[in-house]
């Protein structure tokens, strides 16, 4: 039977859908389209209909549709979220503001931070926990139901009940969530240790809190959207992106709202690895540059690192695992301009999408990124063209660029174009070595994946200042969100704390909590069954030296593991990362994580590539021949249709490929070769070893 799948990622100015067309006999060729529709940002439900509808395709005619969604993680950053209400252990409502002692600003006492809940809704009740799960205090329960018909009285939609030290001894949270439940007049109820069962009140109590802040909103959007579908005729299972890069039923994601955020991000680090490993590359450094900013993450060994300690604001940090994606404020809309020491700076300010730069044509008057790239003859002026835009000249491009960069530096418009594009590459290149060179790995050692619409433009220039060998370019750099979405597996993390010196880690209870981790997370997936081919699963700890702060994540093989055995994987990997062995010192076992997979069906990569488009003969694939200029010099370059290339086609740089979402530069000095599935690689030629040292640096 013929199956078909959509992936459909919502960003802030673009939804993107690519679905898959698999015929039942083996011998056929899956079909894949693509579209690229205007993102809805008023209701994104109807950007979704519109997507699908361009692919040609009903809601009836789809057997599964996989949705990523920026709807939670905008919810935080606008604050458009849910009142909210906390009831917490007495003498500790304000441990969501207090924090970890941290400012908003680096210098100075400057900035300011809201929690997600007022203080007024921030209630206490007499309870009490110590660290070892002994109740000091039972719960007055009298008072959690006058604080219940308080918060309800002033119009909480979503409630946090967030007790100190549940995730040793959840019996005063559960007896709070049971009265609750009889009280509370829906179903948006988070309860802390059920959502993370670990130590640290104020990470437990602050991803609870953004749990319950979009709980509502992803509600709604979920409730509309399958509405929306429900109408169209489709009748199947929706699975939405988790920030740790697996899917979940739409049926049970609201439960565990927060771990939808950053999902975007992560779907492209998923695909990334999978499109990777189909061209033989397992070492991967994901860089995607879209239009405001850049994410970058490392997949080493072919898997995407993980982290329980990212923060999606100051003051919000969200401990669920998710995959570890760095994000700086540099993209193609990232706005040039001179500070007030007369330095040249490269956004976080960007233009957006409206009015975006100006080459838009939209209105805006700031040069970008983007507007550098014009001016050096990377970007095609006619390209950003449209029915409802007016003309916009080169030239008045270049006269924004020399009032507002090159005449204050001293520079003509072409060298003041380069030296917005080189502090830009500085900046990602920090955020490269960032989530490469700080956790011990070796640059050198990656391939950099470029994608979004932006990332192909500039991934030759990181990889030769930061000495990576080669990069590596998906078919459809623009549209890789949404193919993770159609490729990522479901998957469910669960983490206990333990928090025990090693040696007082009674086995048998380890045990027993990997058996339940692994039940739980099985029992998780068997809802969307019928998309499992097989079930994986991992086990991994945090692990540190007794008196450090820093954690160690560590693969376990199983629940039957000895202490011994855990011991000598944890001073290998100590070893590893930081040159040192500590003897004398006790290892102690914090949190324990399993992470269930449960594996879908491969999808056909290589069905991104038109073979009706495609030429036999390498020469007819080039439209034009433009003056582009790099390290101060211009070169004739080629242009390139890139779908029209033949597969195995090889090029020598200078060139420009074009296509529908994204630009590729192949610098001079570089050679690219067009591979099976239609991914570009290009061999970057290795510095000096003075200059790898100073990329190391």
């Amino acid at each position: 039977m013929t199956r078909v799948m959509a992936g459909i990622d919502v960003g802030g100015t673009f939804t993107d859908v690519i679905t898959c067309t698999v015929p039942d006999n083996p011998d056929a060729v899956p079909m894949m389209t693509i579209a690229k529709t205007p993102t809805t940002s008023s209701n994104q439900a109807d950007g979704v209909m519109n997507a699908i509808q361009s692919t040609g395709m009903s809601p009836a005619n789809i057997d599964l549709i996989v949705h990523g969604t920026t709807t939670t993680t905008n919810a935080i950053l606008e604050r458009k979220i849910a009142r909210c209400g906390l009831i917490t252990t007495k003498g500790f409502r304000d441990v969501l503001e207090l924090g970890r002692r941290t400012r908003p600003n680096a210098y100075g006492m400057t900035g300011q931070f809201e929690p997600l809940i007022p203080r007024e809704l921030r209630l206490e009740v007499d309870e009490r926990m110590d660290a070892r799960g002994n109740i000091l205090i039972p719960l007055d329960e009298a008072a959690l139901r006058n604080c219940l018909k308080m918060l309800i009285h002033e119009g909480v939609e979503a409630l946090v009940i967030h007790f100190l030290h549940s995730y040793a001894n959840p019996a005063n949270e559960l007896r709070a969530e049971t009265i609750a439940r009889e009280v509370w007049p829906n179903n948006f109820v988070t309860i802390g240790h059920k959502l993370i069962s670990e130590y640290r009140e104020f990470e437990r109590g602050t991803t609870a809190s953004v749990n319950a802040a979009v709980q509502p909103v992803l509600h709604r959007y979920i409730a509309n959207l399958q509405d929306r579908l429900t109408e169209g005729g489709y009748q199947r299972d929706l699975l939405v992106m988790n920030g740790n890069g697996g899917t979940v039923s739409a049926s049970i994601v609201v439960e565990e709202a927060a771990k939808t955020v950053m999902s975007g991000p992560a779907s492209g680090v998923i695909a990334a690895a999978k499109t990777a490993a189909k061209s033989g590359v397992e070492n991967i450094i994901t860089y995607d540059m879209g239009g405001t900013s850049t994410d970058v993450a490392l997949v080493p060994g072919g898997e995407p690192s993980t982290s329980s300690e990212l923060a999606i604001d100051y003051g919000l940090p969200i401990h669920v695992p998710m995959v570890d994606v760095r994000t700086i404020g540099a993209g193609g809309g990232s706005i040039g301009k001179i500070s007030a020491a007369g330095l040249l700076e490269v956004g976080p300010e960007s233009a957006g999408s409206d009015p975006g730069p100006i080459a838009y044509g939209r209105g805006g008057t700031r040069p970008t990124i983007t507007d550098a790239n014009v001016i050096l003859g990377r970007l095609r002026l006619e390209a950003f063209a449209g029915e409802d835009k007016p003309k916009i000249s080169i030239d008045d491009v270049r006269q924004a660029m020399e009032s507002e960069i090159a005449k204050p530096l001293g520079l003509t418009i072409e060298a003041a174009a380069a030296a917005m594009i080189h502090v830009a590459n500085t900046q990602m290149a920090g955020a490269i070595r960032m989530v490469s060179l700080s956790r011990g790995h070796d640059p050198r050692d990656f391939a950099l994946f470029a994608f979004g619409g932006a990332g192909p433009l500039h991934a030759v220039a990181l990889a030769r200042e930061l000495a990576l060998p080669k990069v590596l370019i998906p078919a459809r750099p623009g549209l890789v969100n949404a193919l993770g979405c159609l490729v990522a597996d479901l998957r469910q993390d669960i983490v206990n704390t333990i928090n025990r010196p090693l040696e007082a880690v009674d086995m048998t209870e380890l045990k027993a909590v990997m058996t339940a981790q692994r039940e739980h997370g099985v029992a998780a997936n068997a809802i969307t069954a019928s998309e499992i081919a097989e079930t994986r699963i991992s086990h991994s700890a945090d692990m540190q030296f007794r008196g450090q702060t820093h954690l160690i994540r560590v693969t376990l093989p199983g629940p039957d593991i000895t202490r011994e055995q855990v011991q000598a994987i944890f001073e290998k990997a100590y070893f590893e990362r930081f040159q040192v062995t500590l003897p004398e010192i006790q290892a102690v076992l914090v949190n324990i994580n399993t992470a269930i997979i449960g594996i879908r069906p491969e999808v056909p990569i290589e069905a991104l590539l038109d073979a009706d488009v495609r030429k036999q003969d390498q020469a007819d694939a080039v439209t034009a021949t433009r003056t582009v200029m790099f390290d101060g010099e211009t070169f004739d370059t080629p242009i390139y249709n890139r779908d029209a290339l033949p597969l195995n086609a090889r090029i020598t740089g200078p060139a420009i490929l074009e296509q529908m979402d994204s630009t590729v530069l192949i610098e001079p000095g570089t050679n690219a070769a067009v591979d099976g599935l239609g991914n570009i690689l290009i061999d970057v030629p290795l510095a000096s070893s003075a200059s790898r040292e100073m990329a190391a640096e």
